[in-house]
């Protein structure tokens, strides 16, 4: 499943499946609330100072977003769910077996071990911040990582998608 907010994208997949264990990745001891029974795990990229000082949008400053624009270390955002219902902001992507490992692998490129990382809490009891590769800047959005990482896949998506919307109008609202 592809996720929004309305401003930031996400990948959703299921925690467990034959192709991959996120778990060792991100384990649910890193969470404040780790006993749910967690199905699924969302992943995205951004930039470190938005992802920690502004847990709502009423938070961000233009300094931050100045920030960004410019150049800023990376998190991944990862939130784990349990039994996330499809919508208009969580939206159903069929995509083949070949198609997943591919996205498997990309998201795992992105992943810094756990003894070389460090975390960060989340808003909720449910996320949690890692360290990641990369540096966010206008040309690499969190959003574009979200459309690189399905393009890496061999999924169909925008070839520069700054923007939620971007990436969205490839994920069909009516599977």
């Amino acid at each position: 499943m592809i996720e929004t907010n309305g401003v930031h994208t996400a990948i959703v997949m299921p925690l467990v499946s034959p192709m991959k264990d996120w778990r060792s990745d991100f384990p649910t001891h890193d969470l404040r609330d780790p006993y749910r029974p967690y199905t699924h795990v969302s992943v995205s990229w951004g930039e470190r100072e938005v992802f920690l000082n502004t847990p709502t949008w009423g938070d961000i400053t233009l300094s931050t977003i100045a920030g960004a624009v410019v150049g800023g270390d990376s998190l991944l955002h990862v939130a784990h769910y349990v039994r996330p219902a499809p919508g208009e902001d969580l939206r159903p992507l069929l995509i083949t077996e070949a198609q997943y490992a591919k996205l498997v692998t990309t998201i795992e490129r992105q992943v810094v071990t756990s003894q070389g990382r460090e975390t960060y809490p989340g808003y909720f009891g449910n996320d949690v911040f890692y360290d990641a590769p990369g540096t966010y800047h206008i040309g690499n959005t969190c959003n574009q990582w979200t459309s690189d990482v399905l393009a890496a896949a061999g999924i169909r998506t925008g070839l520069w998608t700054p923007l939620a919307g971007g990436v969205m109008r490839w994920v069909p609202a009516d599977r």
